[in-house]
């Protein structure tokens, strides 16, 4: 099975962190986080997978090597100008001829990425995002009007309820087809293109442990979190 995983970001809210370091080689207790997602793919199956990179690229290319150590083979994509987050597939245009997962590398998660597939294969989707429901607390009195600004409801200080990208993808190949090389695209724009185009796109809702690494606070989480974790994450 085919995995892609973005790992060309800056990380600019890690700074100074990632003034050295790649954000996807931070350490997550011993090990950096993309070492973890590489080794939880290798254990549902995955064997070839890209890696679209950039910021501190020949660091990250240096430690992964062509992925021997991890009994994965590995292809580097290098982006010459930042294309988005979606847009760096149409650098394997030629490459991705089968149903694959694409991934942030900056995340920790305990989510069965076979499952994932499966489910949507089953879908007969072009698109799947594993989805994370969140909840936030409104400090406010929210105060809800109609056309006429008259008040109709007034909730004090709320709870509300979403469900959020985790930044894990499972694609049919022909979405391709929607993403011409050397072409910036981020994903809301390319979901909402195929939905315009009349494809099917699945949500898979997840129930478990999710973390996106982007500031410093999440990354202090993920290390007081991941020894706890080690046995859910891997097959």
């Amino acid at each position: 099975m085919i995995a892609v995983i973005l790992a060309g970001g800056k990380g600019t809210r890690l700074k100074p962190y990632t003034n050295v370091f790649p954000k996807p080689l931070m350490p997550i207790g011993d090990h950096p986080i993309l070492e973890i997602l590489i080794r939880q793919l290798e254990s549902y199956g995955f064997k070839d997978i890209f890696m679209a990179v950039g910021h501190l690229a020949e660091l990250i290319k240096l430690f992964f090597g062509e992925g021997d150590k991890y009994n994965v083979n590995i292809t580097y994509k290098k982006e010459s100008e930042p294309l988005g987050t979606a847009g760096p597939l149409g650098l394997m245009k030629d490459e991705l001829n089968d149903h694959f997962i694409m991934m942030n590398g900056d995340l920790l998660t305990t989510i069965n990425f076979q499952e994932l597939v499966d489910y949507h294969k089953k879908s007969g989707a072009i698109a799947t995002i594993a989805l994370k429901k969140r909840n936030v607390h409104i400090d406010f009195g929210v105060v809800e009007v109609d056309d006429s600004h008259e008040i109709t409801d007034y909730i004090e200080k709320p709870d509300l309820e979403y469900l959020v990208s985790m930044g894990v993808y499972v694609f049919d190949p022909r979405v391709l087809d929607y993403i011409e090389p050397g072409e910036y695209l981020d994903f809301p724009d390319l979901i909402k293109k195929l939905i315009s185009k009349g494809e099917k796109v699945k949500g898979y809702p997840y129930h478990g442990y999710w973390l996106d690494m982007g500031r410093p606070d999440d990354y202090e989480k993920a290390n007081e979190k991941i020894d706890e974790l080690y046995p859910e994450l891997f097959k």
